[in-house]
């Protein structure tokens, strides 16, 4: 099962106009919470997102990546605390490619939308436009934000002929 679901995973970024169920969002919270993390410190917070002037203004984070955003159900915002581990972005980068996986479980799609190291205009990060946006906390950072809904595109997966074969090596580079 695992590995059919990694295999058909894909970003899709045209989603339906219906929303996601309260079930499937509580799943996707539990899974996002039953994240791995280094030495169990857990420094990532999940924001959840649903209101659509709310995702209109999300999709606006960044000038290339994030418009889609406004036409998504769902996006679950991935913040970490820098403060709390020295791995706090590779935590949140496992939470967020969990909540890839618990969507494509649940039938839905799904895309990462990279904030961190990203501006939003000239003057302003996407992480500062965020977090005044949703009222995160100033000592809390950005990580990503993961589009979620029923996808309204169809993609085939990528086959096994494509896979870069040659940057595995055993035992020695």
């Amino acid at each position: 099962m695992f590995f059919d679901l990694i295999q058909k995973r894909r970003s899709i970024r045209k989603f339906k106009p219906v929303p996601v169920e309260r079930e499937k969002i509580n799943r996707l919270i539990e899974t996002a919470l039953r994240s791995p993390s280094s030495r169990g410190f857990n420094p990532w917070r999940f924001v959840v997102v649903d209101q659509p002037s709310t995702l209109a203004n999300l999709s606006l984070a960044k000038p290339h990546g994030a418009a889609f955003l406004r036409d998504a159900p769902l996006a679950i915002v991935v913040v970490g605390d820098p403060q709390a581990s020295d791995v706090w972005i590779e935590d949140c980068s496992i939470a967020s490619t969990m909540i890839h996986l618990g969507a494509q479980a649940l039938g839905l799609g799904s895309c990462w939308i990279q904030i961190r190291r990203r501006d939003h205009d000239k003057i302003k990060s996407s992480d500062d436009y965020i977090k005044e946006l949703l009222s995160i906390p100033d000592n809390l950072a950005v990580e990503s934000i993961i589009a979620i809904g029923y996808a309204d595109e169809i993609k085939a997966p990528h086959s096994a002929e494509t896979l870069e074969m040659e940057k595995i090596h055993f035992n020695r580079f």
